[in-house]
């Protein structure tokens, strides 16, 4: 089974959470499932562009930044996918519909606020215009940004568009990856945690609770200030002696979220990547002894499978999640 569920990860898709959503790791008290508009707010955020590699922006309407020109963007609403989210925004903003390519990023100030950025590509309707305008925006257009004339809203959306050309450019950074639509409860990470040795022998850490897996973390969505990756580094240091070597938290092979029961499955996996090991220095022959009888180090012995493994890593190709 562990075979099973490092496979499905490592090619971008999910895998049922241990349990119907117990965990490895996570605070002390019995978290609060995720609750959308309660507990947690997703946000979803598309860059799309053309064949001049102009960019699809919208003009706000909204009072605050009323005229001022952002990418197409907005809140995910009960019961809907992410995907599904990403369209309506897009549709209901520039009078345009898309079809995701991939997920390019990650964005996250704590479980309470997370924001998927999708490249998409334009597959029917026609840009909204002033005469068209209502509450979601005044009007939509294709921007060249050599010719920067427009008032932006934020100029955060700048590196998001800088990323997209880059994947567009190629090659890519990362495959072509959308969420795996799995159920989920609690906004948690899913850990891959690899250990590299001499002759690129490979380990990675499981969770011993049940079916051996790869160790789940829950995030606490009480908590202020947190961010996910609090979570997966509690769980490393229940695990393993904070003597031990750097972990490097490398970003994320893809997550899981369905939504269609709005209150039961509001919650996301996210595949969180970490890696061992000093940079600059020789591998060791094998991962440090773990402090915890919660967890085991699992020797991948298939050569497919590592060889697979070892490939993703050595070309870091995975979706960035910033912080």
């Amino acid at each position: 089974m562990a075979a099973e569920e490092l496979e499905a990860v490592l090619s971008g898709g999910g895998w049922p959470v241990p349990g119907g959503g117990c965990c490895d790791s996570g605070p002390p008290e019995p978290p609060e499932p995720a609750r959308l508009r309660r507990n947690t707010c997703y946000i979803v955020l598309a860059v799309l562009l053309n064949e001049k590699n102009e960019v699809l922006v919208m003009q706000e309407a909204k009072r605050e930044c009323y005229g001022t020109w952002y990418l197409p963007a907005g809140r995910m609403e009960p019961q809907e996918t992410i995907v599904e989210a990403m369209q309506r925004e897009v549709q209901e903003e520039t009078g345009l519909q898309c079809q995701p390519r991939t997920l390019l990023a990650v964005e996250e100030r704590g479980p309470g606020w997370i924001r998927f950025v999708f490249l998409a590509r334009h597959t029917g309707g026609t840009l909204k215009t002033l005469q068209e305008a209502d509450a979601e925006s005044l009007q939509a257009q294709w921007w060249d940004r050599e010719r920067p004339n427009l008032s932006l809203r934020a100029r955060d959306i700048l590196p998001l568009m800088e990323l997209a050309l880059q994947y567009q450019a190629g090659p890519p950074p990362h495959p072509a990856t959308l969420p795996a639509e799995l159920p989920c409860a609690f906004i948690c990470q899913r850990l891959l945690l690899v250990f590299v040795g001499a002759s690129d022998a490979l380990w990675v850490l499981l969770a011993t609770a049940g079916v051996l897996h790869l160790p789940v973390a829950v995030s606490s969505t009480a908590e202020l200030g947190s961010t996910l990756l609090v979570a997966v580094r509690q769980l490393l240091r229940k695990c393993l002696p904070q003597s031990q070597a750097a972990i490097h938290i490398r970003g994320l092979l893809g997550l899981q979220h369905l939504g269609k029961e709005s209150g039961q499955n509001d919650g996301i996996c996210f595949n969180v990547v970490s890696t061992m090991g000093d940079p600059g220095q020789p591998p060791k022959e094998a991962p440090p002894e773990l402090q915890s009888k919660d967890f085991i180090w699992w020797e991948v012995g298939d050569e497919a499978l590592r060889s697979k493994v070892l490939q993703r890593f050595h070309t870091s190709s995975f979706i960035p999640i910033h912080s």
